[in-house]
Protein backbone atom coordinates (compact mmCIF):
# COMPACT_ATOMS: atom_id res chain seq x y z
CA UNK A 1 0.00 0.00 0.00
CA UNK A 2 1.25 3.39 -0.96
CA UNK A 3 1.78 5.80 2.32
CA UNK A 4 0.21 9.62 1.70
CA UNK A 5 3.97 10.11 2.51
CA UNK A 6 6.13 12.94 0.68
CA UNK A 7 10.12 12.67 0.24
CA UNK A 8 12.05 15.43 -1.50
CA UNK A 9 15.14 14.31 -3.02
CA UNK A 10 17.45 17.19 -3.63
CA UNK A 11 20.50 17.45 -5.53
CA UNK A 12 22.99 19.92 -3.45
CA UNK A 13 25.22 20.77 -6.17
CA UNK A 14 21.94 22.14 -8.25
CA UNK A 15 22.07 26.06 -8.81
CA UNK A 16 25.05 26.61 -7.73
CA UNK A 17 24.62 25.01 -4.64
CA UNK A 18 21.26 27.03 -4.08
CA UNK A 19 19.66 23.22 -4.34
CA UNK A 20 21.22 22.25 -1.59
CA UNK A 21 19.54 25.13 1.02
CA UNK A 22 16.16 24.19 0.28
CA UNK A 23 15.51 21.85 2.69
CA UNK A 24 14.10 24.32 5.26
CA UNK A 25 12.17 26.30 3.40
CA UNK A 26 10.40 23.17 1.92
CA UNK A 27 10.00 21.93 5.64
CA UNK A 28 8.65 25.11 6.92
CA UNK A 29 6.56 25.37 3.81
CA UNK A 30 5.36 21.87 4.68
CA UNK A 31 4.52 21.78 8.17
CA UNK A 32 2.19 25.12 7.80
CA UNK A 33 0.08 22.71 6.08
CA UNK A 34 0.23 19.31 7.87
CA UNK A 35 3.22 17.93 5.87
CA UNK A 36 6.12 16.06 7.94
CA UNK A 37 8.17 14.97 4.58
CA UNK A 38 11.48 13.79 4.60
CA UNK A 39 14.92 14.61 2.65
CA UNK A 40 17.82 13.41 0.99
CA UNK A 41 20.45 14.79 -0.79
CA UNK A 42 22.18 12.81 -3.55
CA UNK A 43 25.90 12.18 -3.53
CA UNK A 44 26.75 11.48 -7.56
CA UNK A 45 25.01 11.91 -10.85
CA UNK A 46 22.61 9.31 -11.00
CA UNK A 47 22.17 8.64 -7.59
CA UNK A 48 18.61 10.33 -7.76
CA UNK A 49 17.21 7.15 -9.97
CA UNK A 50 18.43 4.81 -7.12
CA UNK A 51 16.84 6.69 -4.55
CA UNK A 52 13.52 6.98 -6.53
CA UNK A 53 13.30 3.03 -6.70
CA UNK A 54 14.09 3.07 -3.12
CA UNK A 55 11.22 5.04 -2.32
CA UNK A 56 8.72 3.29 -4.42
CA UNK A 57 9.74 -0.07 -2.86
CA UNK A 58 8.78 1.48 0.39
CA UNK A 59 5.44 2.55 -0.72
CA UNK A 60 5.69 6.71 -0.65
CA UNK A 61 3.05 8.46 -2.22
CA UNK A 62 4.83 11.56 -3.28
CA UNK A 63 8.39 11.51 -4.43
CA UNK A 64 9.61 15.25 -5.22
CA UNK A 65 13.19 16.49 -6.99
CA UNK A 66 14.47 19.42 -6.19
CA UNK A 67 17.14 21.10 -8.24
CA UNK A 68 17.22 21.47 -12.18
CA UNK A 69 16.00 19.63 -15.46
CA UNK A 70 18.34 16.71 -14.98
CA UNK A 71 17.64 15.89 -10.77
CA UNK A 72 14.22 15.76 -12.54
CA UNK A 73 14.85 13.58 -15.09
CA UNK A 74 16.45 11.15 -12.70
CA UNK A 75 13.98 11.26 -10.03
CA UNK A 76 11.18 10.34 -12.71
CA UNK A 77 12.81 7.80 -14.39
CA UNK A 78 12.04 4.78 -12.57
CA UNK A 79 8.23 6.24 -11.92
CA UNK A 80 7.38 5.99 -15.62
CA UNK A 81 4.28 3.47 -15.95
CA UNK A 82 3.39 3.39 -11.98
CA UNK A 83 0.00 5.02 -11.88
CA UNK A 84 0.06 4.92 -8.13
CA UNK A 85 3.03 7.09 -7.83
CA UNK A 86 3.11 11.19 -8.22
CA UNK A 87 6.05 13.30 -8.77
CA UNK A 88 6.92 16.68 -9.04
CA UNK A 89 9.81 19.45 -9.39
CA UNK A 90 10.80 22.38 -6.81
CA UNK A 91 13.01 24.17 -9.38
CA UNK A 92 16.30 25.19 -7.62
CA UNK A 93 18.61 24.67 -11.09
CA UNK A 94 20.02 27.08 -13.51
CA UNK A 95 17.97 27.30 -16.58
CA UNK A 96 15.27 25.20 -14.88
CA UNK A 97 13.16 25.00 -18.02
CA UNK A 98 11.37 21.73 -17.19
CA UNK A 99 9.16 23.68 -14.22
CA UNK A 100 7.60 25.53 -16.92
CA UNK A 101 5.25 22.64 -18.04
CA UNK A 102 4.25 22.19 -14.86
CA UNK A 103 3.32 25.73 -14.23
CA UNK A 104 5.16 26.73 -11.92
CA UNK A 105 8.01 29.59 -11.77
CA UNK A 106 11.85 29.50 -11.28
CA UNK A 107 11.69 30.20 -7.48
CA UNK A 108 8.28 29.84 -5.17
CA UNK A 109 6.08 31.94 -3.55
CA UNK A 110 3.27 31.37 -1.14
CA UNK A 111 0.40 30.70 -3.91
CA UNK A 112 3.01 28.29 -5.29
CA UNK A 113 3.64 26.56 -1.79
CA UNK A 114 -0.09 25.93 -1.73
CA UNK A 115 -0.64 24.43 -5.39
CA UNK A 116 2.72 22.34 -4.18
CA UNK A 117 1.04 20.81 -1.45
CA UNK A 118 -2.51 20.47 -2.48
CA UNK A 119 -1.21 18.12 -5.31
CA UNK A 120 -3.04 18.64 -8.18
CA UNK A 121 -1.79 15.99 -10.29
CA UNK A 122 -2.21 15.70 -14.47
CA UNK A 123 -1.01 12.33 -16.52
CA UNK A 124 1.78 13.57 -18.50
CA UNK A 125 3.54 11.98 -21.25
CA UNK A 126 7.14 11.41 -21.73
CA UNK A 127 9.79 10.93 -24.65
CA UNK A 128 12.06 7.74 -25.17
CA UNK A 129 15.46 7.95 -27.00
CA UNK A 130 17.27 4.69 -27.82
CA UNK A 131 17.00 3.37 -23.79
CA UNK A 132 16.63 7.17 -22.54
CA UNK A 133 14.10 9.16 -21.41
CA UNK A 134 13.46 12.87 -21.53
CA UNK A 135 10.66 15.11 -20.62
CA UNK A 136 11.05 17.75 -21.61
CA UNK A 137 12.99 17.67 -24.44
CA UNK A 138 16.38 16.69 -26.62
CA UNK A 139 18.11 18.24 -28.86
CA UNK A 140 20.22 17.35 -32.39
CA UNK A 141 22.43 20.47 -34.08
CA UNK A 142 22.45 23.96 -32.91
CA UNK A 143 21.39 23.16 -29.23
CA UNK A 144 23.28 20.36 -28.41
CA UNK A 145 26.54 21.88 -29.30
CA UNK A 146 25.02 24.29 -27.24
CA UNK A 147 24.22 22.12 -24.50
CA UNK A 148 27.90 20.59 -25.04
CA UNK A 149 29.55 23.57 -24.61
CA UNK A 150 28.02 23.53 -20.78
CA UNK A 151 30.47 20.14 -19.73
CA UNK A 152 33.88 19.83 -19.48
CA UNK A 153 35.96 17.46 -21.04
CA UNK A 154 35.48 14.89 -18.16
CA UNK A 155 32.00 15.49 -18.31
CA UNK A 156 31.18 17.90 -15.70
CA UNK A 157 28.99 21.09 -15.84
CA UNK A 158 31.08 24.12 -16.20
CA UNK A 159 30.42 26.52 -13.27
CA UNK A 160 28.23 29.74 -13.94
CA UNK A 161 25.07 31.24 -14.08
CA UNK A 162 22.39 31.79 -17.43
CA UNK A 163 24.30 33.96 -18.89
CA UNK A 164 26.76 31.39 -19.66
CA UNK A 165 23.89 30.20 -22.21
CA UNK A 166 24.05 33.39 -24.11
CA UNK A 167 27.91 33.05 -24.48
CA UNK A 168 27.37 29.62 -25.38
CA UNK A 169 24.77 30.57 -28.18
CA UNK A 170 26.65 33.34 -29.76
CA UNK A 171 29.75 31.09 -30.16
CA UNK A 172 27.98 28.40 -31.42
CA UNK A 173 26.28 30.98 -34.28
CA UNK A 174 29.24 31.70 -35.76
CA UNK A 175 31.50 28.57 -35.80
CA UNK A 176 28.61 25.94 -35.61
CA UNK A 177 28.92 23.27 -39.00
CA UNK A 178 25.72 21.55 -40.57
CA UNK A 179 26.17 17.35 -40.51
CA UNK A 180 24.01 15.46 -42.92
CA UNK A 181 20.87 13.68 -41.04
CA UNK A 182 18.71 11.56 -42.42
CA UNK A 183 14.66 11.42 -41.01
CA UNK A 184 11.89 8.80 -41.21
CA UNK A 185 8.52 10.15 -40.37
CA UNK A 186 5.17 8.29 -40.77
CA UNK A 187 6.71 6.43 -43.42
CA UNK A 188 8.47 9.31 -45.23
CA UNK A 189 12.36 9.60 -45.79
CA UNK A 190 13.78 13.16 -45.88
CA UNK A 191 17.61 14.20 -46.34
CA UNK A 192 18.79 17.29 -45.08
CA UNK A 193 22.15 19.07 -43.29
CA UNK A 194 20.81 20.01 -39.38
CA UNK A 195 20.83 23.34 -38.12
CA UNK A 196 18.42 22.76 -35.47
CA UNK A 197 16.10 19.20 -34.74
CA UNK A 198 14.79 19.66 -31.49
CA UNK A 199 12.00 17.23 -30.37
CA UNK A 200 9.78 18.26 -27.42
CA UNK A 201 7.51 17.47 -24.99
CA UNK A 202 8.06 20.97 -23.31
CA UNK A 203 8.36 24.50 -24.81
CA UNK A 204 11.36 26.32 -23.58
CA UNK A 205 15.47 25.85 -23.22
CA UNK A 206 18.23 27.33 -21.99
CA UNK A 207 16.30 29.46 -19.95
CA UNK A 208 13.64 31.34 -22.31
CA UNK A 209 14.07 30.20 -25.74
CA UNK A 210 10.90 28.42 -26.97
CA UNK A 211 11.74 26.15 -29.58
CA UNK A 212 8.74 24.29 -29.79
CA UNK A 213 6.28 27.30 -28.57
CA UNK A 214 2.87 24.57 -29.06
CA UNK A 215 3.86 21.82 -27.45
CA UNK A 216 1.19 20.59 -25.13
CA UNK A 217 2.76 17.62 -22.43
CA UNK A 218 -0.12 15.19 -22.56
CA UNK A 219 -1.26 15.67 -26.17
CA UNK A 220 0.24 12.38 -27.04
CA UNK A 221 2.78 13.77 -29.58
CA UNK A 222 6.21 15.20 -29.71
CA UNK A 223 6.72 18.56 -31.12
CA UNK A 224 9.86 18.91 -33.66
CA UNK A 225 11.14 22.21 -35.07
CA UNK A 226 13.56 21.59 -37.38
CA UNK A 227 15.82 24.12 -39.48
CA UNK A 228 18.09 22.89 -41.93
CA UNK A 229 21.49 24.63 -42.96
CA UNK A 230 21.09 28.14 -43.01
CA UNK A 231 23.62 31.40 -43.34
CA UNK A 232 24.79 33.03 -40.66
CA UNK A 233 22.04 36.21 -41.40
CA UNK A 234 19.55 33.40 -40.95
CA UNK A 235 20.43 32.49 -38.56
CA UNK A 236 20.56 35.67 -35.91
CA UNK A 237 17.13 36.48 -37.57
CA UNK A 238 15.71 32.99 -36.91
CA UNK A 239 17.44 33.08 -33.45
CA UNK A 240 16.35 36.13 -32.48
CA UNK A 241 12.55 35.48 -32.68
CA UNK A 242 12.88 32.06 -30.87
CA UNK A 243 12.22 33.72 -27.06
CA UNK A 244 9.00 35.13 -28.78
CA UNK A 245 8.01 31.80 -30.65
CA UNK A 246 7.46 33.66 -33.56
CA UNK A 247 10.34 31.51 -35.41
CA UNK A 248 7.84 28.73 -36.61
CA UNK A 249 6.21 30.88 -39.05
CA UNK A 250 9.70 31.50 -40.92
CA UNK A 251 9.72 29.57 -44.25
CA UNK A 252 12.86 28.27 -43.35
CA UNK A 253 11.51 26.27 -40.41
CA UNK A 254 9.70 23.12 -40.27
CA UNK A 255 7.60 23.06 -37.50
CA UNK A 256 5.10 19.60 -36.84
CA UNK A 257 4.00 17.07 -34.28
CA UNK A 258 4.61 13.19 -34.23
CA UNK A 259 4.30 9.87 -31.98
CA UNK A 260 7.82 9.19 -33.18
CA UNK A 261 10.56 9.03 -35.33
CA UNK A 262 13.88 8.03 -36.76
CA UNK A 263 16.99 9.77 -37.56
CA UNK A 264 20.60 8.94 -38.79
CA UNK A 265 24.08 10.44 -39.06
CA UNK A 266 26.76 8.98 -40.55
CA UNK A 267 28.82 9.59 -37.19
CA UNK A 268 28.74 10.26 -33.63
CA UNK A 269 26.92 13.52 -32.74
CA UNK A 270 26.06 14.92 -30.00
CA UNK A 271 22.77 15.61 -28.26
CA UNK A 272 21.02 16.55 -24.88
CA UNK A 273 18.26 15.00 -23.31
CA UNK A 274 16.86 17.41 -20.84
CA UNK A 275 20.20 19.14 -20.85
CA UNK A 276 22.14 15.81 -19.87
CA UNK A 277 24.56 15.56 -23.04
CA UNK A 278 25.35 12.14 -24.87
CA UNK A 279 26.87 11.42 -28.08
CA UNK A 280 25.10 8.30 -30.82
CA UNK A 281 24.23 7.94 -34.24
CA UNK A 282 20.70 6.81 -34.73
CA UNK A 283 18.55 8.22 -32.84
CA UNK A 284 15.28 6.04 -32.46
CA UNK A 285 12.16 8.03 -30.48
CA UNK A 286 8.79 7.79 -29.56
CA UNK A 287 6.63 9.66 -27.08
CA UNK A 288 5.07 7.48 -24.10
CA UNK A 289 1.63 8.70 -23.58
CA UNK A 290 0.40 9.61 -19.86
CA UNK A 291 3.78 8.31 -18.38
CA UNK A 292 3.87 9.46 -14.91
CA UNK A 293 1.82 11.63 -12.50
CA UNK A 294 2.77 15.35 -11.76
CA UNK A 295 2.21 17.54 -9.62
CA UNK A 296 1.24 21.16 -11.93
CA UNK A 297 -0.08 24.17 -10.64
CA UNK A 298 -3.46 24.83 -12.11
CA UNK A 299 -3.44 28.80 -11.50
CA UNK A 300 0.36 28.68 -13.62
CA UNK A 301 0.80 28.73 -17.20
CA UNK A 302 1.43 25.26 -17.70
CA UNK A 303 1.51 23.22 -20.90
CA UNK A 304 -1.53 21.06 -20.80
CA UNK A 305 -4.89 19.85 -21.62
CA UNK A 306 -7.36 20.38 -18.82
CA UNK A 307 -11.05 19.03 -19.08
Amino acid sequence: MYKEKWVFIINPVAGKGFAASMNETIKREALKRGINPEFVFTQRKGHAILLSERFVSEGYKYIIGVGGDGTFNEVATPLVGNNSVVTGLVAAGTGNDFIQILGFPDRFGDSEWDALFSAHTVAMDAGKCNNRLFFNGMGLGFDAKVASENYTPEGEVKPGSKKKYIWHILKTILFYKERRMIVYNDGNMSETDCFINTVSNGRRYAGGFYLTPEAIANDGLLDICSVSKIGLYQRLRILTMVPSGRHIHDRRVHYYKTTGLLIEFSERVPYHLDGELYFDEKFEIRVIPQALNVIYNPAGRHYFNIP
